[in-house]
């Protein structure tokens, strides 16, 4: 038996655990998007980040990578005890099919873990909810935390997106908004309080146009 886990946002990346093999490709009927606090990597509970999550949406696919933990049970242990402390925001594990580009019709793999979170407020504290684009770049350009800022975050998606040749719609219109609201003037972002879920403490897919293209992923 080996371990299969999916990973959608940092861990494209950044997986921080060790693995045997990866595989880029998709999950089919959910969709990325940006609707989860994280409050102790790039957020705090007083002004938390805005990371992914899952949403389940019939017919829509979602890109990112595969690993694979092959060396035993321990090893299996120590992969996913270290991803339940990372991801401890996400209150919800799935078994998903993972597809290629080489078959769209029948899984390459069946099984595999991926980390989601409740869509509901009251069960899920994590749970942010979708807001207009405008807000939640606000959010992101100015939530920091112990990690990083949260702008650095959808900034790497981004570019990770961009280096899988599976650049995503939705994250391009996202990080160009932070970009503008990086860009006001002084006098301008002092007027604009940002849109705050706070969270209590607790104890598409589109492929490259072209390998030359050039994109700037940072304000």
């Amino acid at each position: 038996m080996v371990l299969w886990v999916f990973g959608y946002g940092s861990l494209i990346w950044n997986p921080g655990f060790d693995f045997d093999e990866k595989l880029i490709g998709y999950i089919k009927d959910y969709k990325r998007v940006f609707d989860l606090a994280c409050i102790d990597h790039r957020g705090t509970p007083e002004h938390p980040a805005r990371t992914c999550t899952l949403e389940q949406s019939i017919g829509a696919i979602c890109w990112g990578a595969a690993y694979c933990v092959s060396g035993g049970p321990e090893k299996e242990k120590l992969a996913m005890e270290y991803l339940e402390r990372r991801e401890c925001e996400y209150d919800s594990k799935t078994l998903v099919e993972f597809y290629t580009e080489t078959d769209t019709s029948t899984p390459i793999v069946t099984g595999v873990i991926v980390f989601t979170s409740t869509p509901d407020k009251v069960s899920n504290k994590y749970y942010l909810g979708p807001a207009p684009l405008e807000d939640m770049a606000r959010q992101i350009a100015t939530a920091t935390g112990p990690c990083g800022n949260n702008r650095e975050y959808l900034f790497k998606l981004e570019k990770a997106m961009y280096d899988i040749e599976h650049e995503e719609e939705y994250v391009i219109e996202l990080a160009n908004e932070v970009r503008k609201q990086l860009e006001l003037p002084e006098e301008v972002k002092t007027l604009l309080k940002p849109m705050i879920s706070r969270v209590p403490l607790v104890k598409s897919h589109a492929h490259a146009a072209s390998s030359t293209r050039q994109r700037v992923f940072a304000s």
